[in-house]
């Protein structure tokens, strides 16, 4: 007589499969916290599998969940994020004593599933964990991008961004016969944000008087995608063996398709200094970070990565921190707006044939 097991028996054998598995990881879990000695308090209501998710109200922004419990547990405890566990500090001397005196120990970077899609397999220095990659992009971002002298050089691009949406908005409200204009401030200010970080990074500005074609539309579309997917909650970054669950709501493909746009407009600009740099028709272009970072890493492989993806990498991370201004316009809330009066005259006087000639074109 053969052996046969109904589908009742196989369900029951794995929840029980599972229990035991529970059980036996706590015991040992516990008895690893005896032996290490004193450890950060953790929240109570911890549950099988998702740990402390539950915790984290839907409803509530994270950082005043996280700072309930801090007035709880202390300025330093541990959360179960799933499987994975993570140290929430708040004050500014546990903070002080992490990066100074423990640096090394806090020098890794969680690996979620947004930044391997959309940001060439985390080839950030912000997102990249510590190792040779880390030390060596941080090295060059520090010593030819964000140092005093890169920083003094694109100082004029935003005094020049600044001053032409003045003019824009003097503009408007001259061609409105001198009366009130109303005018969608979150846009502009999200606009003038992306066109001073294109402008550092690629030379090109995106929005306004000179723009550069039908890019920037592309372009601030990916980059907003990009945002929007890295702020989703994905299941295999707290449970991996689940991370099929991402790819049945669509996410992965998504962030695969988002990867892509990202990818062609970072290309188009890296490509375009290049050919820039063969055509020798860079030397009165402004030198931005994509120009500074071909000059020290186009000779060929830069800690094993080629030089494209590093530049694309670095790059990535930059444009999006304009989407704190853009994306609040998505929100369900009344557009915030101004009325551009005749009290603008007032604060700020015509534009002289001085300040034209600075800022016409600023590219």
């Amino acid at each position: 007589m053969g052996f046969s097991l109904r589908p009742q028996d196989i369900i029951v054998f794995g929840l029980l499969l599972s229990t035991i598995c529970l059980l036996l990881a706590t015991v040992l879990n516990a008895k690893g916290n005896k032996k290490k000695g004193e450890r950060p308090p953790e929240p109570s209501g911890r549950w099988p599998l998702i740990s402390h998710l539950h915790l984290l109200e839907a409803d509530k922004l994270l950082h005043r969940t996280l700072g309930d419990m801090a007035d709880k547990y202390g300025p330093i405890f541990c959360v179960h994020l799933g499987l994975k566990k993570a140290l929430v500090v708040s004050g500014w001397e546990v903070a002080k004593e992490g990066y100074t005196i423990n640096d090394k120990v806090f020098a890794t970077r969680p690996r979620p599933l947004a930044i391997k899609l959309m940001g060439y397999d985390h080839g950030s220095f912000v997102f990249a964990s510590c190792g040779p990659y880390w030390r060596d992009v941080r090295k060059l971002a520090m010593a030819e991008l964000l140092s005093n002298r890169q920083l003094e050089m694109h100082k004029h691009v935003q005094d020049s961004e600044v001053k032409i949406l003045i003019k824009e908005l003097y503009g408007q409200w001259a061609s409105n016969k001198d009366g009130p204009a109303l005018v969608e401030m979150k846009e502009r200010f999200g606009n003038l944000a992306l066109n001073v970080v294109v402008r550092a990074i690629a030379g090109k500005r995106y929005f306004g008087t000179h723009a550069c074609g039908d890019e920037p539309k592309r372009g601030k579309k990916a980059f907003e995608d990009f945002i929007i997917l890295l702020g989703l909650f994905m299941v295999s970054d707290v449970i991996p063996f689940l991370g099929w669950l991402d790819t049945m709501k669509g996410f992965t493909a998504e962030m695969k398709r988002v990867a892509k746009e990202v990818d062609y407009v970072l290309g188009s600009w890296v490509e375009e200094h290049r050919q820039n740099r063969l055509s020798a028709n860079d030397n009165g272009a402004e030198q931005d970070f994509i120009h500074a970072m071909l000059s020290v890493i186009d000779d060929g492989q830069f800690s094993g990565r080629d030089p494209d993806t590093i530049i694309k990498g670095t790059c990535s991370v930059c444009p999006c921190y304009f989407h704190n201004l853009s994306m609040k316009r998505k929100e369900k809330k009344p557009p915030s707006t101004i009325i551009i009066s005749a009290t603008f005259s007032a604060q700020f006087p015509k534009p002289s044939s001085h300040f034209y000639k600075h800022s016409s074109n600023p590219v």
